[in-house]
């Protein structure tokens, strides 16, 4: 249900972000808020799921792709708002998507899970785009946060992404 309301949220989350031009401050920290609670979500559904041993085949699928439109979502509003440089955008997106059909590839083969280093990829590129949501406009320091976290998610991006490819021609070669 977690998953669910996270796949919900996303089209919340970009209708307050564009919402006037995406330049309003109060529906910007309404979109921060929302996207905060979806990114909230899936912790907490990560969690539970493990906790109550709910772990099922359609969380495994249904998760990544809620965390993979929440992410892409509020990535393209932020490169067509012209805050975030697209090539960021477009690496971050390849990468995800590539990977999640990467893991559709290998599926019968096994399943592979989210390493240590992808976990905290996902933490940080979802505090990087909260802060990036935010208005920042008169926050120099909050800007510069949020440009360092967001470099910091980009090469765990990378490095994560080449792993992962790493362990699912591992996987289908059966070592």
């Amino acid at each position: 249900m977690l998953t669910m309301l996270r796949i919900l949220l996303v089209p919340l989350f970009v209708a307050l972000f564009v919402h006037d031009g995406g330049q309003d401050t109060r529906w910007r920290l309404a979109a921060a808020a929302v996207f905060f609670l979806a990114s909230a979500t899936d912790r907490l559904d990560g969690e539970l799921a493990r906790r109550r041993h709910l772990i099922t085949d359609f969380g495994k699928i249904a998760d990544p792709i809620a965390d993979k439109a929440l992410i892409g979502a509020a990535l393209i509003c932020l490169s067509l708002q012209h805050e975030l440089w697209w090539w960021v955008t477009v690496v971050i997106l390849v990468r995800e998507i590539g990977i999640t059909l990467m893991r559709f590839w290998v599926i019968r083969y096994g399943v592979i899970a989210a390493s240590p280093g992808g976990k905290l990829k996902t933490v940080l590129q979802s505090l990087a785009i909260f802060l990036y949501v935010l208005p920042l406009q008169s926050v120099a320091w909050l800007e510069w946060t949020a440009t360092v976290v967001m470099a910091a998610a980009l090469v765990l991006t990378v490095a994560t992404g080449a792993d992962y490819i790493v362990r699912a021609v591992r996987l289908r070669a059966g070592r």
